[in-house]
């Protein structure tokens, strides 16, 4: 592998994505970025923090941007939604021009394709057991209350992705390594995920 590493994770909520996003980066000696993206943007773009927040991945604004979009009922001038998107879609390409980095969510693996980094694209799922039980220790919610937010937070991130992709989320193709949580743990992700970038390396397989 040549020029900057960057791995992209997606996630479903309660899989552990943001764990392992940080303990991959931590092992890495690199950085990782989540909510640090809104941030960057915000800081590029003179857009308040707090509108990136309110536009982000798992937003009801978004949400409603994108139901109105397809209902063809908003007016012709850029919707703001579409807008604070752009700024945080130059921030992920801005931090990826630094070196190598960690990126969770936030379509990473669709824009920085096809830039010639040596991109390792990561989905994190797990059974609906094992993250309703996350929910709840993290949340501190019952687990009705965390099967609820997981399926929200799920159908959002889907369709932000699918919105300003033209990929679909969670869809194995998209994705280098697809690997179940549940099965062998945050700790043993991070280890398998390392173990693919070392054989990478190896083969000399450039993006």
């Amino acid at each position: 592998m040549s020029g900057n590493l960057i791995i992209t994770i997606g996630r479903e909520n309660g899989s552990g994505g943001l764990e392992v996003g940080q303990k991959l980066a931590q092992r890495l000696g690199i950085k990782c970025y989540d909510k640090e993206i809104l941030s960057e943007a915000s800081k590029n773009s003179g857009f308040a923090e707090q509108i990136f927040h309110e536009y982000d991945e798992t937003s009801q604004k978004n949400m409603l941007f994108a139901w109105t979009a397809s209902s063809g009922t908003f007016g012709y001038g850029m919707p703001l939604a579409t807008q604070v998107y752009l700024e945080q879609f130059k921030a992920i390409r801005e931090i990826a021009s630094r070196g190598p980095c960690v990126f969770v969510g936030r379509c990473s693996d669709y824009v920085l394709k096809d830039l010639g980094y040596e991109l390792v694209n990561v989905f994190v799922h797990a059974s609906l057991e094992t993250r309703i039980k996350a929910v709840c220790e993290r949340e501190h919610v019952d687990e009705i209350k965390a099967r609820a937010m997981i399926i929200k937070t799920d159908k959002d991130r889907a369709s932000y992705y699918n919105y300003y992709t033209d990929q679909k989320w969670g869809r194995i193709e998209n994705y280098h390594i697809v690997i179940d949580s549940s099965l062998i743990g945050i700790n043993d992700v991070v280890e398998l995920i390392t173990a693919y970038i070392d054989i990478r390396k190896k083969n000399k397989q450039v993006e």
